[in-house]
């Protein structure tokens, strides 16, 4: 089924919110993802540790690993990257590269042995870890499309409420007795108002909730010829991160058993500009124009809890555990400002924003995850790992202050499925000192067909209308070296590669109930790849 409906009058009547509700299908899976992350030794082998331990990355991911240390541990990890990111837009092709520098990872692990036969030693263990890094920056530009964004959203006011069910005009109006921001009737529909504001659409002769765009020309006959950018250009800016701060205890039960077990809050901060423009050619003079830009800063904590088991079979290690889903408050702050300039109407500029200090606040919560590990040692000269990562992604929900859950939680279903991550890693010991490090991790997108093709409309979230879509896994490849100075201080060496492919939207296509395309976005072509270099130091006493 195409989705021509806007999100429930409920994300206003019962949200505690400033004025608008935010998140959207694809919020959710932004919210929901990480990347990999850890100390350099975890991170060289591509985060197969789940049944290994004795590293103190494991408190984020099979705390069970805790109970393996033989001693007590400090270590802090540093990270630097380049994201480069490339756009090919209808052949167009465009680059832009940033780079970062982060603590990646601090960490502390305490030892305490006992003089028991069943429990041989209890482990109490800090963490840190940078889950992800939102740093990214893309452009996109295209030399004409049949649509631009006048048609999307005038396509938006008059099917706001289902196919043929549009916002009347004095719903759109600003005035002394009327902002139309502050009406909950509207459903979220700030898009169309901001673009009824700024002259993007007009009506259909005398209809009073059916709209088109305002760029184009009046035929003899009276009829309105609808015109097409002969330019399209989007900027996108992202920048934040997520941390973890993780508290946990493992056990080790006659040197066969490890259990373990942990508490983890998140921390996010999520920045989000963009700057979109379409240009037409109404004469040899000067050119009509478009123009939308958004500014978005989601901020929130989150709690959770993680569990796990390994059993230690002589040279072979299993391992189990699960991460309950992460219970997110957060809060959305934005704002956006459009601009139409329209020369056939004697140059006539129309210009308008949305409030100030805009806000809304919200729930989230992500889906649990499973972690299935494996891994075989040979001796003291190398190891094999494996970790296999399952998370329904059907499962992310958004519900307002109250516990109410929100419409978009019908899109999350049908659009999203399970998520698998496939971990592996290797390490030989070229003598008691000096380790070199290789492994591989593929993470699968959940986004189903429909949705990753974009053959279902994607709601704007507020006013944001770009989104992107994945349909093919993302893949890493890792090295490394570790290096003991002595016993007790060491250093390791990690160098990362990421490769992801997407599809970036200007907008979302829109269809009529038998599924026939009424406005179309074409997508552009998104390559990031990003470099990380990680060092981490470590102290074992």
């Amino acid at each position: 089924m195409k989705k021509t409906g806007l999100l429930s009058i409920i994300l206003l009547l019962f949200c505690n919110i400033g004025l608008f509700a935010q998140g959207n299908e694809i919020d959710a899976y932004t919210l929901s993802t990480t990347e990999l992350n850890g100390t350099a030794r975890s991170m060289a082998m591509a985060g197969a540790f789940g049944a290994l331990g004795g590293d103190v990355s494991v408190i984020s991911g099979n705390p069970a690993g805790l109970g393996i240390y033989r001693s007590s541990e400090i270590s802090g990890t540093f990270d630097i990257s380049r994201i480069n990111s490339s756009a090919n837009w209808a052949g167009t092709t465009t680059k832009m590269n940033k780079s970062d520098f982060t603590v990646n990872n601090f960490a502390f692990t305490m030892y305490f042995p006992t003089s028991s036969e069943g429990v041989r030693n209890w482990n109490f263990g800090f963490s840190y870890n940078r889950l992800k890094n939102y740093k990214r920056s893309y452009k996109m530009i295209s030399n004409g499309q049949d649509y631009g964004m006048a048609d999307f959203v005038a396509w938006r006011a008059s099917n706001a409420f289902g196919y043929g069910n549009g916002i009347r005009q004095h719903e759109l109006t600003l005035n002394n007795n009327n902002d139309p921001y502050e009406n909950n009737d509207l459903s979220g529909n700030w898009l169309p108002i901001l673009g009824f504001e700024t002259g993007m659409f007009e009506h259909f002769a005398g209809r009073n909730d059916e709209y088109q765009s305002a760029f184009g020309w009046r035929l003899d006959n009276g009829d309105w010829a609808i015109d097409s950018p002969i330019k399209n250009t989007l900027s996108v800016n992202e920048s934040g991160y997520m941390d973890e701060y993780n508290v946990g205890m493992g056990l080790n039960i006659s040197n066969f058993v490890y259990l373990g077990a942990s508490i983890s809050v998140t921390e996010m901060d999520y920045r989000y500009s963009s700057f979109y423009e379409d240009f037409y050619a109404f004469d040899n003079r000067k050119n009509d124009y478009l123009y939308l830009e958004n500014r978005l800063n989601t901020k929130g904590t989150a709690v959770s809890a993680n569990i796990g088991v390994i059993t230690n079979l002589q040279m072979v290690r299993l391992g189990v555990a699960y991460h309950s889903p992460r219970l997110y408050n957060l809060t959305d702050y934005y704002g956006a400002w459009a601009e139409t300039e329209i020369n056939s109407y004697d140059d006539l500029v129309m210009e308008n924003g949305t409030p100030e200090d805009s806000y809304s606040k919200y729930c989230f919560t992500t889906p649990g995850k499973w972690i299935f590990s494996g891994a075989v040692i040979l001796g003291q000269s190398a190891l094999i790992s494996a970790d296999y990562e399952l998370m329904d992604y059907n499962r992310m929900l958004f519900t307002d202050k109250r516990g109410n859950e929100l419409a978009v939680n019908d899109y999350i279903r049908d659009d999203y499925s399970w998520l698998h991550t496939l971990k592996l890693g290797a390490e030989i010991k070229v003598n008691p000192q000096f380790a070199v490090r290789a492994g591989y991790m593929m993470q699968t997108s959940p986004m189903r067909a429909d949705l990753a093709n974009n053959n279902v409309e994607v709601l704007p979230a507020g006013t944001i209308p770009h989104f992107t879509v994945t349909s093919k896994p993302t893949n890493y490849i890792t090295l490394g070296l570790g290096y003991r100075f002595n016993p007790n201080f060491y250093m390791d060496l990690a160098c990362v590669s990421r490769h992801n492919v997407s599809d970036a939207y200007a907008f979302s296509n829109t269809y009529s109930p038998n599924g026939q395309t009424e406005v179309f976005s074409e997508p552009a072509k998104l390559t990031t790849k990003t470099s990380r270099v990680v060092l981490t130091l470590g102290y074992r006493f």
